[in-house]
């Protein structure tokens, strides 16, 4: 498999997890043990649409037991003699070879994923932000060799990029050093959000200058945030920001906001 590998670094490893256990987006190559008619191939690609049973395959990482997993999208690319490239974008976990082997099954001539490439992980695609490993190394020999850094600022991007798929909470100035103490976020810290956000999803808090916080579970809807005066919206998961960064205003044992 060749494509999208996101890779943190330093203390951006603590949001990677979000970005890996978020929706996918694949191409593949699907070769089929028969002769198949394109409207059989049509309809076999819309019956896997929606969510699906997957029983993960022999050679896996895990525990072959049956589960689900919703495949959002799939669109056929091409259609050549025994072979179909075909577009899916589906959630986490799910396994590409199984799925082309199980529209094998549905066709009744068998098949097998051939090829696969990621295209798509959370918010990274193949576009201008890709990069290849020989970039990197290039880069590192920049800055070390040279003293030159500008290749490695342009290929290593900010950790807020990793979040930008995630509901967002702007804070204000005076909540911030008490979030990065682990302190829980109340009403009044508050300044915006965005609308996507609902009870029990993971939310990425910013401070005004569009600085990543920390990662927190909301405890309460957007709606219901923005009509608080006071109260605790969100309990904090992860931090990101250093104490000390932001003037501290708080007293212990007082929670942020």
């Amino acid at each position: 498999m060749t494509g999208v590998l996101p890779v943190g670094l330093d203390n951006s490893t603590k949001v990677i997890g979000n970005v890996v256990h978020s929706v996918k987006e694949y191409v593949m190559v699907i070769q089929f043990h028969g002769d198949v008619e394109i409207g059989k191939l049509v309809k076999a690609l819309k019956y896997f649409t929606g969510e699906i049973y997957q029983r993960p395959p022999l050679r896996s990482s895990v525990k072959r037991v049956l589960r689900t997993r919703r495949i959002h999208e799939i669109e056929l690319l091409d259609f050549k003699d025994r072979f179909a490239l075909v577009k899916a974008s589906c959630d986490p976990g799910t396994y590409m070879r199984k799925l082309a082997h199980d529209i094998g099954l549905y066709t009744g001539v068998g098949a097998h994923m051939r090829e696969l490439r990621r295209t798509r992980t959370g918010p990274y695609r193949e576009d201008e932000t890709l990069v290849k490993l020989q970039d990197v190394s290039e880069a590192l020999y920049l800055w070390r060799v040279e003293k030159d850094e500008r290749m490695l600022r342009r290929i290593i991007l900010p950790v807020e990029t990793a979040v930008a798929h995630l509901p967002k909470i702007v804070i204000n100035d005076l909540a911030v050093d008490a979030i990065a103490h682990g302190a829980s976020l109340a009403a009044p810290g508050v300044v915006r959000l965005t609308d996507n956000v609902s009870a029990g999803a993971t939310v990425a808090v910013f401070t005004l200058k569009g600085e990543l916080v920390a990662l927190a579970k909301a405890l309460k809807n957007a709606r219901e945030i923005a009509g608080m005066g006071k109260g605790i919206v969100a309990r904090t998961k992860r931090v990101l920001m250093p104490t000390g960064v932001y003037p501290r205003f708080w007293k212990s044992g007082e929670r942020a906001g």
